[in-house]
């Protein structure tokens, strides 16, 4: 089973960095560590990720999450913790065995593409195969099916700066596919494109989901493209994980206040679905349909109600029929089974704003600067080396896996 495990988590830079994991774990702040030279990039940080599901870590500009990123394929070493992928614990593998498991098992898809410019579409696309040493007409076989995945079939003979941006992105993520790596690491992969381009992008890798099932941990700091594309979501915050949970969760259940600064601009009835507001069909027993007529069964209330949806249901399509009667909507499982309803005051409520589990002081949100693009280079090692920009300010050497991305 393809299964991601991160526990316990430490990223410090300074110059007595397990030190300053025992002054954390005793109660010292990310500022008090700092005071004395030491950056706390990850603190304490654990989840798991199962097979088939895409994970999002989403937080601002130096909150530490593509540092955690790099600690999940050895880029970076972790100062104290585990990560484990499928049973195996990387931080124990020498270099040679880590690099065996970057080249085979583990693939990066970058922010800035990193495409080497003087290398076809298809030989980008092929380049990690080429690293493992696969035969020459095996890997272009199987760059060839990756790229038509990535909807690039015809371009395989293009060079990276014919392409636009999203095309070329598009190729950095046939490359990583090509490889089949169970596991694919997407550092802020969209956030260079354009809107259209980027929503575009999104529809690609949730229909290639739908048939690959790869298990994916993707980093952003866009709350409606974690919300879009996230199985599960961890919100970072000065290192922290300061909450994890599908997008129902963080969204009605924001764990404190800086959870909910964040929420507060998310259009909730693209991303709510009808379970997560329905209640019991008990509850509408007793009720009057449009006549007047006591519904006093489940198949009475099936009749009465506006329409039956399933629970993954978007609460936007809820508003037509809610609208239309008084009589809540029925909600039914995958065998057309009653489940709930959702009367149209509960549809109303989930409109508000939700209250903090926990109270916090809410930290101002700066705006975000947009990423600059990166001029093209003339070889590999140089290319690589583009490669291995932090978007959290740390440098990283991202040409040991490039092979793999």
């Amino acid at each position: 089973m393809s299964r991601l495990q991160a526990e316990h988590l430490y990223k410090v830079f300074g110059r007595r960095p397990d030190d300053a994991v025992r002054k954390l774990e005793n109660g010292a702040t990310r500022d008090e560590l700092r005071a004395e030279g030491t950056t706390a990039a990850v603190i304490d940080a654990s989840f798991t990720v199962d097979e088939g599901q895409i994970f999002v870590v989403m937080g601002l500009s130096g909150s530490g999450k593509s540092t955690l990123l790099r600690m999940l394929n050895g880029l970076l070493e972790p100062t104290a913790g585990s990560v484990r992928f499928d049973g195996q614990d990387l931080t124990t593998l020498s270099p040679k065995e880590l690099r065996r498991v970057r080249s085979q098992k583990i693939s990066m898809v970058f922010q800035h593409f990193a495409l080497f410019p003087h290398r076809s579409v298809l030989e980008n696309a092929a380049y990690g195969l080429e690293v493992q040493g696969v035969p020459k007409a095996e890997r272009q076989k199987r760059a060839h099916e990756a790229l038509e995945l990535a909807g690039l079939k015809g371009w395989e003979k293009s060079w990276p700066d014919e392409l636009s941006g999203g095309m070329q992105q598009r190729v950095g993520l046939a490359r990583a596919l090509a490889t089949d790596a169970d596991l694919l690491l997407m550092d802020e992969s969209f956030s260079a494109l354009d809107p259209l381009i980027r929503r575009d992008m999104q529809d690609q890798l949730l229909e290639l989901q739908k048939t690959l099932k790869k298990t994916i941990v993707f980093i952003t700091h866009d709350l409606n493209e974690a919300m879009r594309l996230g199985d599960r979501i961890a919100v970072m915050r000065d290192g922290r994980i300061v909450q994890n949970g599908s997008a129902e969760d963080i969204l009605v259940r924001p764990s404190n206040d800086y959870v909910a600064s964040f929420i507060q601009d998310v259009d909730r009835t693209r991303v709510l679905t009808a379970g997560a507001i329905m209640t019991d069909v008990a509850s509408v027993l007793g009720s009057k349909d449009a006549d007047g007529t006591e519904i006093s069964t489940a198949e009475q209330f099936r009749a009465a109600a506006p329409a039956t949806v399933t629970k993954d249901t978007p609460l936007v399509d809820l508003f037509a029929p809610c609208s239309a009667s008084a009589v809540p909507v029925a909600v039914a499982d995958a065998a057309g089974e009653l489940i709930g309803a959702v009367p149209a005051q509960k549809l109303l409520a989930a409109l508000g704003e939700p209250e903090p589990q926990a109270q916090d002081a809410v930290a101002a949100v700066p705006a975000q600067p947009a990423p600059e693009d990166k001029k093209p280079v003339a070889t590999d090692e140089a290319a690589e080396d583009a490669a291995s920009e932090d978007t959290d300010g740390k440098d990283a050497d991202e040409s040991k896996v490039i092979a793999g991305a």
